[in-house]
């Protein structure tokens, strides 16, 4: 029991605990989606609602996957298809414009999708029980969690796009110094300018 475990063991069970809560809330998540998709061609229904329902399950399992991926680490076994089906379902409408084949392809995928969330779930709740036995689990740090951020190394990181910007502006520090030192390069510059008429030369008095 959890009670007999160690602060490191402890800790780890509820990494594992967090991770089977969090898998668990996508394949629900998972799951409503498909009800809504497939409640959209019954007679009755209230479409414009169920669209709206539909638009929104899809933000909520976007935001969850993004989460999910990044604390399941190497856990996370989910088919790479998953997302595409979201984003490629744009609305119900669209969805059942389509011919019959093309749903059920779109629900064969979704079917393949919900058996790797499924699987993935059942792994990291394998884990938490051997955990809660006793055993020693390995648990991948995450960035979320403190982890190294990928790419090596440690500290705070600098983004591509100041490393760009700082490119740039050594790259002209650069040129401004061959200007300004190098006679023929600085001639070069002066005549060019003089012919555009961004300079203009003073006759010396």
């Amino acid at each position: 029991m959890a009670g007999k475990l160690n602060k490191k063991q402890i800790k780890v069970l509820e990494t594992l605990d967090r991770r089977v809560n969090m898998c668990r809330e996508f394949m629900n998540d998972w799951l409503l989606f498909n009800q809504i998709l497939s409640a959209y061609p019954s007679p009755g229904v209230n479409k414009a609602q169920l669209e709206n329902q539909f638009l929104k399950i899809k933000s909520k399992l976007a935001r969850e996957h993004n989460v999910l991926k990044e604390q399941l680490a190497a856990d996370y076994a989910i088919d790479a298809n998953t997302m595409n089906i979201v984003s490629g379902a744009t609305n119900l409408e669209s969805v059942y414009a389509q011919s019959d084949v093309s749903v059920k392809k779109l629900q064969g995928e979704w079917h393949r999708a919900f058996i790797s969330i499924n699987e993935t779930l059942g792994a990291i709740e394998d884990k938490k029980a051997r955990a809660e036995a006793g055993e020693k689990i390995y648990i991948e740090p995450t960035i979320m969690a403190g982890g190294p951020a990928k790419g090596g190394g440690g500290g705070a990181g600098v983004s591509d796009g100041t490393k760009k910007l700082l490119q740039v502006v050594a790259t002209l520090v650069v040129i401004g110094l061959i200007i300004a030192f190098v006679p023929p390069v600085r001639d070069y510059f002066l005549d060019g300018f003089r012919q555009l008429g961004l300079i203009e030369v003073k006759p010396v008095n």
